[in-house]
């Protein structure tokens, strides 16, 4: 059974940082790419970032130059580090990953257009989300 389990959440105050990680196991075959996304109260699931297997990285203007993610293979795990948060930053965040594995689509910015499309999110794998608050 495939699993993701975010972990590193809280409570911070604004300008700080949290490190989001993402335990995965259970995988029987290597996603192309994974993410990180939020939602905040009343509103819709934000995508937030990409990484591919490669290492290839996408970030939405919002968090681009706060937010970094990474993933260390040996350990299965993804990470967001987030800095300077805002109280704007406050959601539920999950990461997930893409159910389709290493297809030839599989290079350079496709991670980006393949986790930022609404209509895909469906075929992905998620974790069951954890809140990050950002006090004023």
């Amino acid at each position: 059974v495939v699993q993701l389990v975010e972990s590193g959440g809280g409570l911070v105050q604004a300008g700080g940082s949290l490190r989001l990680s993402c335990a995965m196991s259970g995988f029987t075959a290597s996603s192309c790419c994974m993410g990180w996304y939020r939602r905040a109260p009343g509103k819709k699931y934000e995508f937030l970032s990409s990484i591919s297997n490669e290492g290839v990285t996408s970030y939405i203007d919002a968090v681009r130059g706060r937010f970094t993610i990474s993933l260390d293979s040996a350990k299965n795990t993804l990470y967001l580090q987030m800095n300077s948060l805002k109280p704007e930053d406050t959601a539920v965040y999950y990461c997930a990953a893409d159910q389709e594995g290493l297809t030839d689509s599989c290079r350079g910015s496709w991670c980006y257009f393949r986790m930022a499309d609404p209509g895909r999110h469906g075929d992905n794998y998620w974790g069951q989300g954890i809140q990050v608050t950002v006090s004023s």
